[in-house]
């Protein structure tokens, strides 16, 4: 099955620096349909108005943690199976284990590059 690189994807980190590097590696590997949130909440809302095939969030954010931010989407019902990368510095197995009892579909680790991405997000929706 082929990446659809016309899908709605949210990048959600409080770190502005962060969102533009994750949205330039994004259009390197060819996806372009992007928009943003800088917190957990502001992300919820935005899942709730406009459809997304793919979100991708960073760990430590305040006041909404990305691994809240997970469990709230995993508590809506009509975002159950929606794809959701968490991105962190935190390599912790705990951590790994936490996002993965909450229902992360896959998990970064910073720093990353383009292929790396690619790599996930690809195992994530579908080789091609």
């Amino acid at each position: 099955m082929t990446v659809d690189t016309s899908l709605p994807i949210l990048v959600v980190d409080d770190y502005r620096t962060m969102v533009r590097i994750i949205r330039n590696l994004l259009k390197q590997i060819g996806f372009e349909n992007v928009d943003e949130a800088s917190d957990g909440s502001e992300a919820l809302e935005k899942l709730k108005t406009r459809p997304f095939g793919l979100v991708i969030s960073d760990w430590n954010m305040a006041p909404m943690t990305g691994l809240d931010l997970l469990k709230a989407v995993r508590a809506e019902a009509a975002l159950t199976r929606l794809p959701f990368i968490m991105v962190t510095a935190e390599s912790k197995a705990d951590n790994v284990i936490a996002a993965k009892q909450a229902g992360v579909s896959n998990y970064i680790v910073k720093p990353f590059n383009a292929a790396t991405l690619k790599a996930k997000i690809h195992a994530v929706l579908g080789e091609g």
